[in-house]
């Protein structure tokens, strides 16, 4: 004897409801709707506008949409539970696309320069051997404190302390500015065109009768200029600028502040040599393009090896270093 299932259990389970053989009848009936029945498309019903904002005063209520986490747009400090992105990632308020071109005299630094001022000044110190018999006495006898020196002795090179460009400040004083506005316009625009950098103002802070100087006047302007522009504004003055000045043999010998900076003076003639102000020089008055004074920053901590890095790259010094 077959045993049939009921049909009644069979409606009950819709995993054996598809495997079953239907009749003839049954699948036209199926075919026959699918034809007259309306798209697919158009019997999908329409996703709602989902909004994170109030609901509308007019028209339907509007439903909220899931969480998204936003980073906070400033640095809060430390403790802060929400940091924000790094500098390096497009979605922070710091990030600068880019670079897009690579710097020819700060490759030449890292792949030529930096390795060859690491072995101009390396000292080879070979592991010493003790002697009991004939070191015994000079190590236990009385040694007097040695003798208080001023000058500090160099550190042992080695590839953490390689001297290196820091940043350039570039600075301008205008004395014609405290008659007339417009020469401290002027300069501020020289400087900001040949450093790519917004120049800030300054006030002077004392009464000066022999420059005829009073306080709380802007007379100048400062840009600082650090990182791959700073090696660009570099390559170009030693390049291009500097090459140009007639009579000029160079930044004085002995010129430095002691800490490896190093500082000289261009006049209003040179700063017009600059392809920035050369282009559009008739934008700029003739007697209203100011004088610079150039300030190199470096991370050695003495002038010599400073004059050293800045002459392997190409910068001219006059007389002897001291």
């Amino acid at each position: 004897m077959v045993h049939r299932t009921p049909l009644r259990l069979l409606l009950r389970a819709p995993n054996i409801l598809p495997l079953l053989p239907l009749p003839r009848n049954t699948l036209q009936q199926q075919s026959r709707k699918l034809s007259t029945t309306m798209p697919l498309q158009a019997r999908v019903p329409p996703m709602e506008k989902i909004s994170a904002s109030s609901p509308s005063k007019g028209g339907p209520p509007r439903t909220r949409a899931k969480y998204q986490y936003r980073s906070p747009r400033y640095y809060r400090g430390r403790l802060a539970p929400n940091m924000p992105p790094p500098s390096a990632s497009p979605s922070s308020r710091l990030y600068v696309p880019g670079p897009f071109v690579a710097e020819r005299l700060e490759d030449h630094y890292w792949n030529t320069l930096a390795p060859d001022l690491q072995v101009l000044s390396y000292v080879h110190k070979q592991n010493p051997t003790f002697d009991i018999e004939k070191d015994y006495r000079q190590l236990t006898a009385l040694r007097l404190p040695p003798k208080p020196t001023r000058q500090q002795l160099p550190a042992l090179r080695t590839f953490r302390n390689i001297p290196r460009l820091k940043g350039i400040t570039v600075h301008s004083m205008v004395r014609q500015a405290m008659k007339d506005s417009a020469h401290l316009h002027a300069a501020g625009m020289v400087v900001q065109s040949i450093t790519g950098v917004r120049a800030s103002v300054h006030k002077s802070k004392e009464n000066i009768a022999m420059w005829e100087l009073r306080s709380g006047k802007t007379i100048s302007v400062t840009a600082q200029v650090k990182g791959r522009s700073a090696y660009r504004f570099l390559s170009q003055l030693i390049d291009v600028v500097l090459p140009r000045i007639k009579d000029w043999k160079g930044v004085a010998g002995g010129s430095g502040d002691s800490s490896g900076n190093i500082t000289f003076g261009m006049s209003s003639e040179a700063v017009s040599m600059f392809p920035e102000i050369e282009v559009n020089y008739d934008m700029y008055p003739p007697k209203m393009v100011p004088g610079l004074h150039i300030t190199i920053h470096t991370s050695a901590g003495n002038d010599v090896d400073a004059k050293i890095l800045l002459k392997a790259m190409g910068l001219p010094f006059d007389g002897n270093f001291r």
